[in-house]
């Protein structure tokens, strides 16, 4: 199974990006529809010439971030569209906090100060400021 992603020796990010970047873009694009089976880890490092361990980080990834799903004995599929929109929801949900506790950081906020704003903004009727 001939996967159609390529590798680039010259590019300066890691390998296992360039996979994670190119599945996203493939399933961005409608290229790999949700339910198509993407090849197993062994075929895709040995059709790009890497090794297994990068195929796995990632799938890894691409299934923490619920673009894929591995489902044992079977395989590795892309996820369904409900999962897509969720995962997509959860990044963008991700890279807010992750603003979040930049500024926190930046205004001297500890954690438990931090998480309590974060409590009063989902239950601004039980606050106690």
């Amino acid at each position: 199974m001939h996967s159609g992603l390529l590798i680039s020796q010259a590019d300066a990010r890691p390998m296992y990006l360039q996979i994670t970047e190119q599945i996203r873009q493939r399933v961005a694009a409608g290229d790999w529809p949700p339910g198509k089976e993407l090849p197993s880890i062994r075929a895709l490092a040995a059709d790009l010439r890497v090794s297994v361990i990068t195929v796995k980080r990632a799938y890894l990834d691409l299934e923490t971030e619920g673009v894929i799903v591995t489902r044992h004995g079977k395989g590795s599929f892309i996820a369904d569209a409900q999962d897509l929109a969720q995962a997509g929801q959860r990044a963008e949900l991700d890279s807010h906090l992750a603003a979040a506790s930049r500024i926190a950081r930046t205004l001297g906020l500890d954690e438990p100060q931090l998480i309590e704003r974060l409590r009063h903004a989902l239950n601004p009727q039980e606050s106690t400021e």
